[in-house]
């Protein structure tokens, strides 16, 4: 039989292949088995992983069932990283959903807490999940002012976040932004 830590593993190495079922099976076979050894913080964040895969599945309300209980135990333990990482994630299902100001309450929420944990990868993503929801909710110049901030904590910007620094650079030397008036 395995064990919680192997049913975790190989619940991610399912949800990695895009076999959302079977990780959605493992991944509440986990949390039991973390429920059962009283690991209580692992089996939220199995919710949070079981949520992942239901969201995947176009079972989004289930998913934020799973969610939001992983989200009201570490906001109950004081664990805001984690709570932090869960927001992050309620945010993307509450954007497919098309619930925009329950998304962006989300990311907002999770980019402060990340911002105060000191975790500016994570702070840099969150903000650049707000500017492609604004953008998609016809704000762009709103959302290039927020995709900037983004990128300013992104330590490896993959090759669309590359092309838009450069195109968000681009255009700040164009109109004059952006330029230090103290250098010499």
């Amino acid at each position: 039989m395995a064990t919680a830590d192997e049913l975790k593993d190989q619940g991610i190495q399912q949800f990695q292949q895009r076999d959302y079922e079977k990780a959605a099976e493992t991944f509440r076979a986990a949390r039991a088995a973390y429920e059962a050894a009283g690991q209580d913080d692992l089996a939220a964040e199995m919710r949070v992983n079981l949520g992942l895969a239901l969201h995947n599945l176009d079972a989004s309300d289930d998913a934020l069932v799973e969610m939001s209980a992983a989200r009201d135990f570490f906001q109950a333990q004081n664990d805001s990283h984690r709570l932090a990482q869960v927001l992050g994630n309620m945010g993307r299902v509450y954007a497919k959903l098309g619930n925009t100001e329950q998304a962006l309450t989300s990311y907002r929420e999770a980019s402060a807490l990340f911002i105060e944990a000191g975790d500016e990868e994570n702070y840099g993503q969150t903000v650049l999940a707000i500017a492609d929801l604004q953008l998609r909710t016809g704000h762009p110049t709103q959302a290039a002012a927020t995709y900037e901030v983004g990128l300013d904590y992104i330590k490896n910007p993959n090759a669309r976040q590359k092309l838009m620094k450069n195109l968000l650079g681009l255009r700040n030397r164009l109109t004059g932004q952006g330029t230090d008036s103290n250098e010499g």
